[in-house]
């Protein structure tokens, strides 16, 4: 009987963050997430015995965990939090608010109440730390400091005894709490690798490796490659040639791994699933035994192209050949190769943590197998990899994703006929193996290398490099052997993909300046470890100015009426704005559709207005908007309400309101669907955007006015609302991405006067 096997591979990756010459960290993200995300993703499988796993994990992040766990990581972030408040200078309190509340707002902020409360204090204040410090005493920073730690603690760490009285202490910490939570913290960092090398040593998962500061193999080698895979791509000014590096980078990942885990990787992700026939050729020689890239590698190199149908499913013709296991052989370079299916490892990243966690779970292994079925039908075992990063994308589910990893490796422990494999598993079982002579050269994003080259920002950086990597190797060889091996270290480091993943127009963060400097930096002490004087343009920014996403509150009524032609601009004045920023962040792959929201109140209504990126999408989708009334002090929302909006052929056709989270209805759509006006003062409208207005009674049962009852509204003083659309009973975009519009629930006079 065949057999569908299953790839997980969870990429852990962080840049090097690591000043050499100074020894001080710029930016804390390997601590943070050693304590959230890497311990816990592989203890978790000590529940699940027959679910076997691939981490992949870079080497990198590997020296940096050990050079916390040794204590000598030297992390101003770690150091002001550390620091008792009443000893904070003036510019580590503005640090601290700087830097402390970079997580996620709903569920790393909004799962500690005074954590939350701090971050809208700070909020009020524009997110500015020099205008938000006075508001802050010594308390506030010690709760801010505690807080902000233990927001980054993995689940199996906040089940101690010890950390679990810490969190339902809630507020008021002491210098005390301050103290145990930063020891803790190195002991909670000291065991995540121990934990991958126990897993690893019983078979549970399988480690494999990155080139060790995770380069684009493929541009190393050769720059040029990149117009390979996008004829016409502006390339730097200098070819930038050098495979002896991306050799280098491979080998000493290699000999780290074993090293640290006493097991020599026998396969590696190369970075960003980049690949290309030199790449691999380099990697056969140094004894990997598979890689593994993105489908789109596998399309573009067979000229095939993986369309889906409206259900996310394959032709079968396409499905025999994406799901299974690849024989490359050119000349003397042989490897095996999988290619991940992108929808599948997508639906993790970015779609199933705004789903129930049951429902997410079980409509992955529905997908899974639906995919596989073609090739099962013909009697053939099928390969399905599902690749992504490893940590980023938990932030986004609630309590880091567990219920739904639970739940889902669950599934694929007793669902019969499938079994969740290690990769080099996979290949000693599979028997019907793909053949590919050629690969064409690409990234898991596009198939290509847009991301890091191409862009005049990319360029220059690249520039930058060939430069100091030319003067390495003029001077080196006449320069003590110390300073000779610090330089190369730091070109090794600014080889990395992260500098380039920045630069462009495709992603930001709010750290853009910080990834920036910190690339400079590394250059510049190439040619400091050697005597020299940077050149003057590495003091200079590489990075332009950046998108953001803008949110404007709303200073004065508004009484627009709903008709969706978005020609009434002034009508709109005064409203509270959501601008979408559609570069990507930390991770790549999400679907932009939605550009705006405008939202506000008057006296009796609350009013939204969706503008879309483009137009309006022409398959069948759902708008959401959820509502929230909030009263002050109150640990959750004191009403909701939820409006459904079916959308077909570019016109509503169906719509409901509901109250209590879905349970109680309000209104309905009628034989009148899609005309824009709604019985009960509600009113719908779609024709270049979507608007809507929604009576203010459905969630405080009392007008803003009040009339007699207006005691009744002082306790509601915040209406939150979030827009969403959904396709196939999944969510593909948001506006806000992270937390809610926030409405505050005030007489005219006094929304004007407090802007």
């Amino acid at each position: 009987m065949p057999v569908l096997r299953v790839v997980l591979l969870w990429h852990q990756h962080q840049p090097f963050y690591k000043n050499l010459v100074t020894g001080e960290y710029r930016l804390p993200w390997v601590r943070l997430h050693a304590l959230k995300d890497y311990y816990g993703m592989v203890k978790l499988l000590d529940e699940f015995p027959d679910v076997h796993q691939n981490f992949n994990l870079v080497p990198s992040l590997i020296t940096q965990i050990r050079d916390y766990v040794a204590g000598t990581a030297q992390d101003p972030f770690l150091q002001v939090a550390a620091r008792p408040a009443r000893d904070l200078s003036s510019e580590e309190r503005r640090f601290a608010l700087q830097y402390l509340f970079q997580a996620n707002s709903v569920n790393l902020i909004g799962r500690y109440p005074r954590y939350r409360e701090l971050w809208e204090r700070f909020r009020s204040a524009g997110d500015s730390p020099e205008r938000a410090e006075k508001f802050f005493q010594a308390q506030d920073f010690t709760d801010l400091q505690v807080l902000s730690q233990i927001a980054w603690f993995d689940e199996f760490f906040l089940e101690d005894r010890e950390v679990t009285e810490l969190v339902r202490k809630e507020r008021n910490y002491s210098l005390e709490d301050q103290l145990f939570v930063i020891k803790r913290e190195r002991e909670m960092v000291s065991q995540v690798l121990p934990a991958h090398s126990a897993a690893a040593q019983k078979g549970s998962i399988e480690l494999s490796t990155s080139a060790f500061y995770h380069p684009i193999l493929p541009l190393l080698c050769d720059t040029n490659v990149g117009a390979v895979s996008s004829p016409g791509l502006p390339l730097p000014q200098n070819r930038f040639r050098h495979p002896e590096d991306a050799r280098d980078q491979i080998l000493r990942g290699l000999d780290l791994h074993e090293k640290v885990f006493g097991i020599r990787p026998q396969g590696m992700w190369p970075s960003e699933g980049s690949v290309s026939e030199e790449a691999i050729a380099i990697a056969h020689d140094l004894g990997v035994r598979w890689m593994a890239t993105d489908e789109g590698i596998l399309g573009r190199s067979t000229g095939l192209f993986f369309a889906r149908d409206g259900q996310g499913r394959l032709p079968a013709d396409l499905s025999q050949r994406l799901y299974t296991i690849y024989r490359y052989e050119n000349g003397p370079t042989s490897m095996h190769l999988l290619f991940r299916d992108h929808t599948i490892s997508d639906l993790i990243g970015f779609v199933y943590s705004g789903m129930p966690a049951q429902e997410a779970a079980q409509h992955l292994i529905r997908n899974i197998q639906q995919a596989a079925q073609p090739v099962l039908d013909r009697g053939q075992d099928a390969v399905v990899s599902i690749i992504l990063d490893g940590e980023n994308a938990w932030e986004y589910y609630p309590k880091s994703g567990r219920e739904f990893l639970r739940r889902f490796y669950q599934a694929l422990q007793t669902t019969p006929g499938m079994e969740a494999v290690t990769i080099s598993e996979a290949i000693a079982r599979h028997r019907n193996f793909g053949s590919l002579s050629t690969i064409t050269p690409g990234s898991w994003i596009s198939a290509n290398f847009n991301v890091w080259i191409g862009a005049a920002e990319d360029n220059r950086a690249w520039d930058y490099l060939h430069h100091a990597r030319n003067f390495y190797e003029e001077t080196a060889p006449q320069s003590p052997e110390a300073q000779r091996k610090l330089a190369y270290e730091e070109l090794l480091i600014a080889e990395g993909s992260d500098w380039n993943w920045w630069y462009g127009p495709e992603h930001h963060s709010a750290n853009d300046r910080d990834f920036d400097e910190l690339y400079r930096k590394h250059l510049s002490n190439v040619y400091q470890a050697l005597g020299a004087t940077p050149p003057d343009v590495l003091a200079q920014p590489i990075t332009g100015i950046v998108a953001r996403p803008s949110f404007t509150p709303q200073t004065a009524y508004i009484r627009p009426r709903v008709a969706g032609d978005m020609i009434r601009y002034f009508e709109w004045m005064g409203s509270a704005v959501y601008a979408a920023d559609h570069r990507a962040g930390a991770m790549h792959g999400k679907q932009f559709l939605l550009d705006s929201v405008h939202a506000g109140i008057d006296e009796t209504y609350v009013y939204g207005r969706l503008d879309f990126k483009g137009q309006i999408p022409e398959m069948q989708f759902e708008i959401v908007v959820n509502l929230e009334a909030w009263a002050e002090d109150e640990p959750g929302p004191r009403k909701k309400a939820r409006l459904d909006v079916v959308v077909r052929e570019r016109r509503i056709v169906e719509w409901k309101a509901t109250a209590g989270g879905g349970q109680e209805s309000i209104l309905q759509s009628s034989d009148r669907a899609g005309d824009p006006f709604v019985d009960g003062g509600a009113k719908l409208a779609l024709a270049r955007n979507f608007e809507f207005r929604v009576p203010l009674l459905w969630l405080t049962a009392v007008s803003v006015s009040g009339g007699a009852e207006g005691a009744q509204l002082k306790a509601a003083k915040l209406i939150r609302l979030r827009l969403s659309l959904w396709q196939n009973r999944l969510p593909v975009d948001a506006l806000p991405l992270e937390g809610w519009i926030e409405l505050h629930l005030l007489a005219e006079g006094e929304l004007m006067s407090m802007y």
